[in-house]
């Protein structure tokens, strides 16, 4: 049989089995919430636990209420991969649970008292191993293979008592800017469904924005995680390596080292984001899973202590400004936080250091070989992703001439052209050596500005139209790829809108000398920026602190909500399904 057949019957496999699993659901998850489903909806993830252990909740009841919004998200923005109701009440936690109508004590059992996330409903994006699922990472020869275990992520989630219910949608492979892949089709933004939801967690991007997840148990790279919370207006935070359970999470790119994928969870909102974190380390995930290093859980509290605090803020990377949305969310923040009396600074951050192409462009080599050989005949890979492996597999002298005539207007995509070529082992750890210099001028300089964060926009775009991910490109995801290369803790929170009026571009910008004088990464950028068409999507910002400093960055977030509040501005979710 020929392969490309291959490649189509797997798909057609795979979504056939996903819409089995949809007609298997009995009718009333296709119904509306009821009002107490809706109160349960309301619950924090704290109060849910409480609730839940005290009996007065039952998991049953919240897989319903969840269960309904996530299928109603699906419709919507087609998000889920794989649904597993029937399975995700069948934890020991479960079997033993008493609600309190059926107790004579009023309380549930000792076990299911000493589970710390009973009763949160949690989803997986489609790289975390489920034993007995696939875990396709969007590639159509991972269907109809079950992995044989779960991932530890999954077995502490199950422990502590959490329902874990879905896996999420991926783009081909995970490299790209939208979700979209063969095996699944196109993921869509809840807000505007003619707008893409980010990558590589789009799916988990929507799905938590719609209400259908408490958590989204995410990975990030070089912002697949970030970008998602921007697009879809959520939280995240993306952790440093070691501090999160990662094995038994798959990729397209098994055993990069230089630049670590990382755990990154979602929430709906930042008391639950913080609250999940939290109680996963109380968890010691280092018991679980040997890549996680044994760093109880902080006490920070900068609200408390009341001092004034140091941002460091980068209004552009060097590559592509920020387009009017996003400018104006980052102002909006740095003009709350002045009001508050905090000490904000300006970062500049030239293209030899944070931006440097022989760095950055380091994973796209690696993906390129991995996942040109990791696929089926047939497979489409995303337009950017496409690109990017085409200009690998030209001939150097090639390239060289490319750069040479880019040299003088545009240097660059000049040296980032010139470096795009399979390295050989020496050359790899001449980056990795290169990678540590980076970092540790990075210390230095936020050790001699004794800075606390760094504040940033995560995308110069908001979400961008379905389709235009090839000119938006894969570099402009620059802004969240330096804390990557970093290693530091960042995370991600909603702020604003895009407004139509405001956000508008000049009139005749891009004939303008402005534009013109842009870099092909940034012209790429901005051609597919329409405030008219964004109107109502969300716009975030991103917050940095350093290495193992996940306690520090939620508090400097918390920080920033109060700021947006006390200033008259704070982000209010939309109800989307």
């Amino acid at each position: 049989m020929p392969s490309r057949s291959l490649h189509h019957q797997a798909c057609a496999l795979k979504q056939r089995e996903r819409q089995e699993q949809i007609d298997a659901l009995p009718a009333s998850y296709s119904a509306p919430l009821s009002s107490e489903e809706e109160k349960i909806h309301a619950l924090s993830l704290a109060q849910l636990v409480s609730e839940c252990k005290a009996g007065s909740v039952a998991p049953k009841d919240i897989l319903s209420a969840y269960g309904k919004k996530t299928l109603s998200a699906h419709r919507l923005t087609n998000c889920i991969t794989d649904f597993m109701f029937d399975e995700a009440l069948e934890t020991p936690a479960f079997a033993d649970y008493t609600s309190a109508g059926e107790s004579d004590s009023g309380s549930s059992s000792t076990l299911t008292r000493d589970c710390p996330l009973l009763g949160v409903p949690i989803s997986l994006k489609d790289t975390v191993n489920v034993a007995g699922h696939d875990t396709t990472i969007g590639l159509s020869i991972n269907v109809n293979h079950p992995v044989p275990a779960s991932a530890p992520i999954v077995c502490m989630l199950k422990d502590a008592g959490a329902i874990v219910h879905v896996k999420t949608t991926v783009p081909t492979a995970l490299i790209a800017i939208e979700t979209e892949s063969d095996v699944f089709g196109r993921t869509t933004n809840p807000y505007n469904t003619g707008h893409a939801v980010g990558a590589s967690t789009g799916g988990g991007g929507a799905l938590v924005a719609c209400g259908g997840s408490k958590i989204e148990i995410a990975t990030d790279l070089a912002g697949s995680a970030r970008i998602p919370a921007h697009f879809c207006g959520i939280w995240g935070l993306k952790g440093s390596s070691g501090r999160f359970p990662m094995w038994g999470t798959m990729s397209a790119m098994m055993g990069l080292e230089s630049v670590q994928i990382l755990a990154a969870p979602m929430a709906g909102s930042l008391e639950d984001l913080e609250e999940f974190w939290k109680r996963i380390v109380g968890l010691k995930p280092w018991t679980y899973d040997f890549t996680c290093v044994p760093l109880p859980w902080q006490k920070v509290d900068l609200q408390v202590e009341g001092r004034k605090l140091k941002w460091g803020v980068i209004w552009e990377d060097g590559i592509c400004e920020p387009t009017p949305a996003c400018k104006r969310s980052l102002s909006i923040v740095v003009n709350a936080l002045k009001s508050q009396g905090h000490e904000v600074v300006e970062l500049w951050v030239p293209n030899e250091t944070s931006s440097r192409p022989d760095t950055s462009s380091y994973f796209p080599m690696e993906a390129g070989a991995q996942m040109r050989d990791g696929g089926l005949p047939g497979e489409t890979l995303n337009p950017p992703l496409q690109g990017t492996i085409g200009l690998l597999a030209l001939p150097r002298v090639v390239k060289n001439i490319m750069a040479w005539f880019n040299r003088a207007t545009d240097p660059f995509y000049a040296t980032l052209v010139e470096v795009m070529y399979p390295k050989t082992v020496v050359q790899e750890r001449d980056l990795v050596a290169r990678r540590d210099e980076f970092r540790a001028e990075w210390h230095k300089r936020w050790t001699e500005e004794n800075l606390d964060f760094v504040l940033t926009v995560p995308h110069p775009l908001p979400a961008l139209e379905n389709g235009t991910g090839e000119r938006a490109s894969l570099i402009s995801a620059g802004y969240t790829f330096l804390f990557n290369m970093l290693d530091y803790t960042a995370g991600v929170l909603p702020v604003t809108f895009v407004d139509k009026a405001t956000d508008a571009l000049p009139s005749g910008f891009f004939e303008s000398a402005k534009f013109k004088s842009m870099g092909a990464i940034a012209k790429g950028a901005y051609s597919v920026y329409s405030a008219e068409k964004m109107h109502g999507l969300p716009l975030g910002v991103q917050i940095a602190g350093r290495r193992m400093e996940e306690e520090k960055v939620l508090e400097g977030m918390k920080v920033v909500e109060a700021a947006l509040r006390q200033s008259g501005t704070p982000f209010v979710p939309k109800v989307l399904v």
